[in-house]
């Protein structure tokens, strides 16, 4: 099953924060390859500077999510082309920041599901997003 997550989800995969335990479980179906998870390019940059303002994160931890982020083997997609305009066409259309149209026109662009724990993204997307909180784990009902 093809995934588009958003950055608040990543972040959760390393900093506990709410709905932390329901991040982990996508991550396992990741990593033992039942879902793949496609990103927008600028996602690093994002998790990485919700690593930099956090006052409990260290530069050196930063830079250990910065080498998993590397590993992870995230399918990446440049803001570019079809898809850099259904981003900016997303962002108009339903107010949101660049940044937060990005994974919605991405997810629309594979057809795959979009999942975040931002309620100013879930509310844009309506029911072309999942929230994190309703994410089944691969194999649950």
């Amino acid at each position: 099953m093809d995934l588009v997550v958003d950055a608040n989800i990543i972040v959760k995969w390393f900093i506990k924060e709410e709905d932390t335990e329901k991040a982990l479980l996508l991550r396992d179906d990741f990593v033992a390859e039942d879902v793949q998870i496609h990103i927008p390019a600028h996602l690093p940059f994002e998790v990485l500077n919700a690593m930099r303002f956090n006052p409990d994160v260290s530069q050196d931890r930063a830079l250990q999510v910065q080498n998993a982020l590397d590993r992870y083997g995230f399918v990446l997609h440049p803001l570019r082309d079809e898809f850099a305009r259904r981003a900016v066409h997303t962002a108009f259309a339903r107010g949101l920041s660049l940044y937060d149209a990005a994974y919605l026109a991405l997810a629309q662009s594979l057809d795959a599901m979009l999942v975040t724990a931002d309620q100013a993204l879930l509310r844009a997307a309506g029911a072309a997003a999942t929230p994190l909180q309703e994410y089944a784990p691969v194999g649950e009902p």
